[in-house]
């Protein structure tokens, strides 16, 4: 059964005539009976009564012939469909963030995608960077934002920006009245985790190390799933913790947590998009790639986003 099979059967069926059908479909008489009669050994079944009157469809045709005239339909749509998503007027992207991409950064670029593409529908998935690299190897995903690069040849990694994270505590810590700690005051306190597989769990593992530190002599209060987790059991008093500087914004201006420097430990990591090597982008993809570029190396210039 091909398209042009059942394109040559609505045309008999609706005029109840081969000779008329064949004048319809700009074809012979005779490449018409072929056609029909092709559909008719495939399923096997009379789809069509030839009279003396001309060509009725059978019951069987009957259902043929409703089903048909929907698949021509939905295919005289693609190219019109296809047009429109090579231009971006009408396409629908899925892409994926870690939990700093996913919360803020992806988030704060929509406006100027919808501005600039208002036929773009925007899919946004959200888990940790094993997560997303994971669904964009099963091609869930056509690009995803991530926080440090990963060892996998079948991906691309295109650096994006810098974040820097800080140490967070409690309002009322002691540490408020300090301007700044060291390691050792550092490692007596209780920690506040994100779970293993975070961008921000390896960025902070890697930076203690550096610092001669060890990550394993933590001590781990909870290991939480979100920032937002994390930033609420630090302002209940469960522990300290280790988040991304775009991610505690607000409640280090409403005073509800502090930064507390620590002496030769700084932590930076690098946010990464990435994609599939090998298999080209959508143009909704590639344009929402181009923002997101075009955005964060302005804030990256202004010191780190």
């Amino acid at each position: 059964m091909n398209l042009k099979q059942l394109e040559v059967f609505i045309k008999v069926a609706e005029s109840g005539s081969f000779s008329k059908g064949a004048e319809a479909a700009f074809i012979t008489q005779s490449t018409v009976s072929q056609h029909i009669s092709a559909l008719e050994s495939e399923f096997g079944l009379k789809l069509l009564d030839r009279t003396g009157k001309g060509a009725l469809p059978t019951e069987g045709g009957k259902i043929l012939l409703e089903r048909a005239r929907k698949l021509v339909e939905y295919a005289r749509e693609i190219p019109v469909a296809l047009a429109r998503f090579k231009g971006i007027e009408e396409a629908e992207l899925t892409i994926a963030g870690s939990s700093i991409p996913g919360e803020y950064m992806i988030p704060a670029a929509l406006p100027l995608l919808i501005s600039r593409f208002p036929g773009v529908t925007i899919v946004l998935l959200q888990g940790d960077s094993r997560d997303v690299l994971g669904k964009l190897l099963a091609e869930e995903i056509e690009f995803g934002v991530v926080g440090g690069r990963f060892e996998e040849e079948s991906l691309v990694f295109t650096p994006l920006a810098q974040d820097e994270l800080v140490l967070i505590a409690p309002a009322g810590h002691r540490w408020a009245r300090m301007s700044g700690i060291t390691k050792e005051e550092l490692l007596a306190e209780s920690f506040v985790l994100r779970e293993t597989g975070s961008g921000t769990g390896r960025a902070v593992s890697k930076a203690l190390r550096q610092a001669g530190i060890d990550p394993a002599i933590l001590k781990v209060a909870v290991h939480l799933g979100s920032n937002e987790a994390v930033k609420r059991a630090v302002m209940a008093g469960i522990g300290v913790s280790y988040v991304s500087a775009l991610s505690v914004q607000r409640e280090l201006e409403q005073g509800a947590l502090i930064q507390v420097p620590v002496a030769d430990v700084e932590i930076k990591r690098e946010f990464f998009l990435v994609e599939r090597r090998g298999r080209e982008l959508s143009p909704a993809a590639v344009a929402f790639k181009e923002i997101m570029m075009e955005i964060y190396a302005e804030a990256s210039l202004k010191g780190g986003a």
